[in-house]
């Protein structure tokens, strides 16, 4: 072998090594970070010590890891750390700066103390949430998190900080979500791109301004006379004023009332002119209507045929000439095109099946665009829910099963059998409409876009907003990306309702001192293995307790905080399906599907981390 032979492998041995240390440099630099950050921690639950095992280096091995993501399972590079709820103790983790594609933070409900780094934006440059929320941080709140520039979420809630909050965070344009309640904090509340509730900076004896009280100013000097005086004069003119007022506002009340009604309802007067428009009918026993009809249906959409408002739009009760009912949706601020949506609805039009409210037809009128469904008399299973008055008999256990399964049959299909396959991003117990029977029928499916027929697991950009509160995924406002899995995290949130009897936001049977939703709450049990504790009192010892228990541990794996660890729309209504085996709800399945027969025995390795 030549010199210039040997030179040449050399050559080709050195690039190769240097190609494959570039190759694995993020690979390296992420184990390094995880090494790093398990060293610093204390662990006396074993919740770390078990999982992350580094004896294995190939690639993905640290994607099993107990609360790691990756951005793909067969890649080592750290997408998310969920550390949630695990006993860690000590300081804020050390080695993050190493996880350098690292997006989503979360090590809230533990017991970590000291001080947040100084430098926290350098060690996550690209952080889209940060949760430390219920844990003993202490110190200020440091201004470089205003250097994190892509955070949606920033929760820092039940932690010991003082100081005031930067005024730079107030610069975050994509932030969503900022939590400090229950802290020491003090001084003036910054502005923000976007309004927070009150909720969100209470139990902070120090903090003042918008949305809390208004900050006061410094004390004046004063003399006693002058005070007096000017008291006695300004409670005289007061009074005088406030007469005044009052009388003219109690002379003009039904004057305004009827100029707000009037505003409020321009829209109708906008297409008063467009009575002739053809309403598009997919039935053909009603398919000789036109938006008159409608208009006189609803009585000019007025504010008293009101049957629900939502994200989606506002839906309206129109009785027809022969008295039936319909219900016409005027759709909020559509983004599509005449033609593009003209050809949404006519494929929403051919989706058919038992439990979704089926689509009668549209209407377009300049720029408004209405749409016409059957009328559920039963209402929303929200109402059903929590509006119920004392006098109307609670939903009784078997009937709420019933409903349980059949909406997981509808939304099944949409996410398996529908061609198109659709996910509904929406989902929630106020889009659950109940017929005379009380059959579940979803709605409001397929206004958000449809999944790509061919290539279904494909997910979806969702356009600014998520969904209603509480029943949104908890990867949505870190990712902005919609997928099946967050419309089954939303079911199981509705589950929760089903067996609890409580609000996905507000949860009355947990102590004052509690803050969080629902699913928080529901956690937060599970945790402590009270989870009976969750069920609705009302549904106790009627010889249903093993099917609510069941039904209860269903809802809990659908709500895992990671999205693989949830089970499919298929496989919940399965599951539910075998629950309620013995009241025979179902008598076909519509579902053309043939995967691996599921029962009720499936459920424990299912939820084995309940």
């Amino acid at each position: 072998m030549t010199m210039e032979s040997i030179a040449i492998i050399i050559l080709l041995q050195t690039l190769l090594w240097l190609l494959l240390g570039n190759v694995c440099y993020g690979t390296q630099t992420d184990i390094k970070c995880l090494r790093t950050l398990q060293r610093s921690l204390n662990d006396p639950n074993n919740m770390l010590t078990y999982s992350w095992k580094f004896d294995n280096l190939t690639e993905g091995f640290m994607c099993k890891f107990n609360g790691v993501d990756c951005w793909h399972p067969d890649e080592s590079r750290v997408l998310n750390l969920r550390l949630s709820n695990m006993g860690l103790q000590g300081q804020f983790p050390s080695g993050l700066e190493y996880c350098t594609s690292l997006t989503g933070l979360d090590l809230s409900n533990n017991n970590f103390s000291g001080t947040i780094p100084p430098d926290i934006s350098k060690k996550l440059p690209y952080v889209t949430s940060l949760d430390l929320s219920f844990n003993s941080f202490s110190g200020e709140i440091p201004v470089s998190l205003s250097n994190c520039t892509y955070l949606n979420v920033l929760n820092l809630q039940h932690n010991r900080l003082t100081g005031q909050i930067p005024g730079q965070i107030g610069g975050l344009d994509r932030l969503t979500t900022f939590n400090v309640a229950d802290n020491l904090l003090s001084g003036p509340i910054p502005s923000f791109k976007k309004s927070f509730q009150a909720i969100y900076f209470a139990n902070n004896q120090g903090l003042c301004g918008k949305p809390l009280e208004y900050c006061k100013g410094p004390p004046k000097k004063s003399h006693t006379a002058v005070v007096v005086g000017a008291a006695i004069g300004g409670a005289l003119f007061t009074i005088i004023v406030v007469g005044v007022i009052i009388f003219y506002c109690l002379r003009n009340v039904p004057i305004r009332k009827k100029e707000k009604d009037a505003d409020e309802n321009k829209w109708v007067k906008s297409i008063k002119g467009a009575k002739g428009v053809k309403v598009s009918m997919f039935e053909k026993s009603i398919s000789k209507m036109k938006l008159n009809d409608l208009m006189k249906a609803t009585n000019d959409f007025s504010k008293e045929n009101i049957i629900g408002t939502g994200r989606t739009g506002t839906m309206y009760k129109a009785m027809l000439s022969d008295g039936s009912y319909l219900a016409v949706k005027r759709l909020q601020d559509s983004q599509h095109s005449e033609s593009q949506f003209i050809s949404e609805m006519a494929t929403l039009g051919n989706v058919r099946h038992r439990n979704l409210v089926p689509l009668l037809g549209f209407c377009v009128a300049k720029k408004e665009r209405l749409l016409v469904y059957k009328h559920m008399p039963r209402g929303t299973l929200y109402d059903q829910l929590h509006q119920v008055d004392d006098k109307e008999k609670v939903l009784e256990w078997p009937l709420r099963l019933k409903i349980s399964i059949g909406a997981a049959k509808g939304l099944a299909w949409l996410h398996h059998s529908c061609n198109p396959r659709i996910l509904h991003r929406n989902i929630s117990s106020k889009c659950i409409l109940l017929d005379e029977d009380y059959e579940p029928k979803i709605s409001d499916f397929g206004l958000a876009r449809l999944m790509n027929p061919i290539d279904t697991h494909l997910s979806t950009f969702i356009n600014g907003e998520f969904g209603d509160l509480g029943y949104v995924a908890p990867e949505y406002t870190r990712t902005l990306v919609a997928t099946p899995k967050g419309d089954v995290y939303s079911f199981g949130t509705v589950l929760l309702e089903l067996v609890t009897g409580e609000r996905p936001t507000q949860v009355s049977k947990a102590p004052e001192s509690f803050k969080g939703n629902l699913v928080e709450w529901i956690t937060y049990l599970s945790n402590g293995s009270l989870l009976q504790d969750a069920i609705d009192k009302s549904l106790i010892g009627k010889d249903n307790d093993r099917e609510l228990l069941q039904v209860l541990k269903v809802a809990c794996s659908c709500v895992l905080s990671a999205p693989k660890e949830r089970p499919t729309m298929f496989e919940v209504y399965q599951l539910l399906r075998a629950i309620g085996e013995r009241y025979h709800f179902t008598t076909d399945d519509e579902i053309m599907l043939q995967p691996q027969s599921l029962d009720a025995d499936y459920l424990d390795e299912l939820i084995v981390a309940q």
